[in-house]
């Protein structure tokens, strides 16, 4: 239950590890816990555990073969998979051998997985699957410097020309003790240690360079901001090509020894979860979202006297919260009252995450207020942080003793931060990245002269020092999946995808998929109208007319015309189609699942369009919120 007495704030641990890099971290920690358990995988239905000691023997085999194949320092290996142990054991393998490591998401097209391959000079390859495999065959003429590709899953076509290898055979490697302790001694605090690529508002990604020093100066400031102890048990599902599960979800691990558990798959997590009895859970809002849909859901199927009774608990646990929040006496009654309210409700749904979470840390994009009421009331405690990547994951956060919630909670000690005129989040510290590699330009746009690194986003600062997060200068979609997403390098592919289509805006910030804006050509809409005898011809080519005599005129009925064709089967089926293709050249996560048809184009005189033609982003949003609300409440056009 929620004993808001156990929420005070605590002094950070001492440091004790020595280390400068991270396979450093690495080694101390596998000689210090060596026989304690490092991760836990399912198969056959039960969970098998692995030592830290076979951990590092397998990454030291990894580390070995990468120099026997001519992997020098500060050369590239990169990881395309899901959250696995492989993942880990190539990540740290990679390390020990003195390469840079990078990882790029499973989901990418082949021609943007070669786009980030070849960009980040990778040598190296470690793919998961068949599938990946064939991604980096398909772009293997874009890819001259990869050198070979291993792949994790056993029984995949590798060929006969010696480029794709079995995973087994890096593992089967004999560890040479002596070639990887000069690798580690050879690599400075200074160097980089990984790249992640991460979305810009234009153009192609960019690849964020990350020192051993960054990294190690982000896991010290972590013991305050989520402390561990040594028997936590942590549960990893994000993706590893994420910043925050990279350094948060396994760099921490290592530096505070606790063991953590795979899931099997995303969708097995609200299961599996109540398997392993996590003690630490870090997740992106939507697996929060979800949870609670699912809790409401089986309310609503309930008697209804089991419904009263849960509103009655949830109104009462509400109202501890929020007196809690404003630093108000909780009257005696209240507990009490409380107290059953636990009992009858909350602690079963602490049973849904295993009953042992400690805490839950979340971040990537905002969770709404009333889920973090609730999950409070019931007991669990959900730190909200804020940061990029940057910034090395994390540069705010909630915390015991410091929570504020609506917040991404203050600064953590090592961190400078500031308002620029505009409102801009600007941060300073040992955690601002060392730049974009092969990229000075964008370097210099995001940190200043004085080491200011621009964040991008828009937010207050209160008395206390608890940032909230207002907007974003630059329009990235976050997902509620914490995926970062560039709205118009997808809205090109569905203009482009067809002539119909004359503007797009894509919308999903903080939603579980993307939905779309589409407006009509107003030109070839009443073209196809006289084609499919949609509309009277004689009003098709009136309004024709007047368009070929003034292409930037609004012809009185136009938009009526155009609001008529917007309902017309065949309009909405030729739109359908230009999504899917466009769907088709996008990653899966980038994929647009329902579009509203507007009944005319954006435009300057209606405030939606500046006057060099561009999209008010933020004004859309605004003016068409009930339009996307529909959408995810199973309006628009489905696209399959």
């Amino acid at each position: 239950m929620l004993d808001l007495t156990l929420d005070v704030e605590r002094p950070p641990e001492r440091v004790s590890s020595l280390a400068n890099t991270v396979p450093e971290l690495f080694l101390e920690r596998v000689g210090r816990s060596g026989h304690r358990i490092a991760y836990r995988e399912k198969s056959m239905g039960r969970w098998k555990g692995t030592s830290w000691r076979t951990f590092g023997g397998q990454a030291r085999a990894f580390a070995t073969w990468l120099i026997d194949h001519g992997v020098e320092r500060g050369d590239k290996v990169a990881i395309v998979g899901s959250t696995r142990s492989e993942w880990c054991v190539a990540d740290m393998g990679g390390l020990l051998a003195g390469a840079v490591t990078l990882g790029a998401y499973p989901t990418l097209t082949a021609t943007q997985l070669a786009y980030v391959l070849d960009h980040a000079d990778a040598k190296i390859v470690v793919v998961e699957s068949e599938a990946d495999l064939a991604k980096v065959r398909a772009e293997r003429d874009q890819l001259p410097k990869v050198e070979r590709v291993l792949v994790w899953d056993p029984g995949v076509d590798l060929g006969t020309d010696g480029w794709a290898l079995p995973w087994s055979t890096a593992l089967g490697q004999l560890a040479d003790e002596e070639a990887i302790a000069e690798r580690v001694a050879a690599v400075d605090p200074s160097d980089t240690a990984i790249l992640v690529y991460t979305s810009g508002t234009t153009g192609p990604p960019k690849g964020a360079m990350i020192s051993h020093s960054n990294i190690l100066a982000v896991l010290r400031g972590q013991k305050e901001s989520a402390p561990f102890e040594e028997d936590d048990v942590s549960f990893n599902f994000l993706p590893m090509a994420h910043v925050a599960e990279r350094v948060f979800g396994f760099y921490a691990r290592v530096d505070n020894g606790i063991s953590t558990a795979f899931a099997s798959s995303i969708a097995a997590v609200l299961d599996e979860v109540q398997e392993v009895k996590p003690t630490i859970f870090g997740s992106v809002p939507r697996i929060f979202e979800k949870a609670y849909a699912k809790i409401l859901g089986q309310v609503d199927d309930a008697p209804p006297a089991r419904q009263k009774i849960f509103r009655w608990a949830e109104a009462t646990g509400r109202e501890v919260v929020r007196l809690w929040q404003r630093g108000e006496r909780i009257p005696r009654g209240l507990r009490i009252r409380y107290l059953v309210a636990d009992k009858l409700v909350f602690s079963k749904i602490r049973g849904a995450f295993g009953g042992r979470v400690r805490y839950f840390v979340t971040g990537a994009a905002p969770i709404a207020p009333e889920i973090l009421e609730l999950f409070w009331a019931a007991g669990f405690r959900i730190y909200e942080v804020y940061g990029m990547t940057e910034a090395t994951v994390v540069t705010h956060a909630n915390r015991p003793g410091q929570t504020r919630l609506g917040t991404v909670g203050r600064a953590l000690p090592y961190v400078e931060h500031q308002l620029a005129e505009d409102g801009e989040v600007l941060v300073r510290g040992p955690m601002v990245f060392q730049g974009y590699y092969k990229n000075d330009d964008a370097t210099a746009e995001t940190i200043d002269p004085d080491g200011w690194l621009h964040t991008g986003d828009i937010g207050e600062i209160d008395a206390d020092g608890y940032l909230t997060l207002k907007d974003r200068k630059k329009h990235i979609i976050i997902t509620a999946g914490g995926k970062n997403l560039t709205p118009a390098n997808i809205e090109n592919e569905v203009k482009g995808a067809d002539p119909l289509v004359s503007q797009v805006h894509v919308h999903g910030d903080r939603r579980k998929y993307l939905t779309a804006l589409v407006a009509l050509a107003p030109a070839t809409a009443l073209d196809m109208a006289m084609k499919e005898n949609l509309l009277d011809r004689t009003r098709i080519e009136g309004l024709l007319a007047a368009l070929a005599a003034d292409p930037l005129s609004k012809p009185e009925g136009l938009d009526d015309a155009i609001g008529e064709l917007t309902r017309a089967e065949p309009v909405q089926r030729r739109v359908i189609d230009a999504v899917r293709r466009a769907n088709d050249r996008l990653s899966r996560v980038e994929t647009i699942k329902r579009v509203h048809l507007l009944d005319r184009e954006l435009s300057v005189e209606d405030g939606e369009l500046t006057p060099t033609l561009k999209v008010k982003r933020k004004v859309v949003e605004e003016r068409f919120a009930e339009a996307f609300d529909a959408l995810y409440d199973g309006g628009g056009l489905q696209i399959q």
